[in-house]
């Protein structure tokens, strides 16, 4: 693996990461209603969580779900799914004054790893980087460097959602300015479900 592979890997990384997605969206909310600190666990499951799922793809997963294209497909829709309720259950949020925040819950570092499991946009993600991993000895190196590079990308973007969220906490003190935000952010969450839904998931 030259240099320069490795960068354009992180770039290509970086520009995955950083666009619009459930993880994203659903972490911007958490900065927003936690911030950053209550939601550094959320962060480093999805980070982690999502570096782990593509070393597993990198390694053969990816073609067991070639092989078996049914078990793709009901997971993409269980992901619809969830993704869709977490959407209601985020435009239906109920607001609280700064005061009283602490006393909801934000997402643990585990729910945030196994989530990646049945996030379509990780899925396309995770098989697009299997594609693009070279030959070499031994077989286990090329996936633990690409997981490595997507664990950078994913660190810097991730925060930097959280911070966003972080940023607007202000601006949502009121009722009504907690209503606007919430409903936009499930709204970005159906727009990138129904995205995904159309996206090409095969694995070649």
């Amino acid at each position: 693996m030259t240099t320069e592979f490795l960068l354009g890997m992180f770039l290509l990384a970086s520009t995955l990461v950083w666009t619009p997605g459930p993880n994203n969206t659903l972490l911007a909310n958490s900065g927003a209603r936690h911030g950053l600190v209550r939601t550094l666990p959320h962060s480093m499951g999805v980070n982690i969580g999502f570096a782990f799922m593509v070393f597993t793809i990198c390694l053969g997963l990816g073609s067991v779900f070639a092989q078996f294209p049914l078990l793709r497909e009901v997971l993409r829709w269980v992901g619809a799914a969830i993704l869709l309720w977490l959407s209601w259950k985020i435009g239906t949020s109920k607001f609280e004054p700064p005061h009283e925040v602490k006393t909801s819950k934000p997402w643990g570092f585990f729910q945030a790893a196994a989530f990646q499991w049945v996030n379509p946009k990780a899925w396309i993600m995770a098989i697009s980087f299997a594609g693009q991993l070279p030959e070499q000895e031994p077989f286990w190196y090329p996936p633990l460097i690409i997981s490595l590079v997507i664990l950078a990308a994913g660190m810097l973007s991730s925060h930097g959602w959280v911070l966003f969220g972080v940023g607007i906490q202000r601006f949502l003190s009121t009722p009504l300015r907690f209503r606007i935000f919430s409903l936009v952010m499930a709204g970005l969450l159906v727009l990138t479900v129904i995205g995904l839904l159309l996206a090409d998931l095969s694995v070649h």
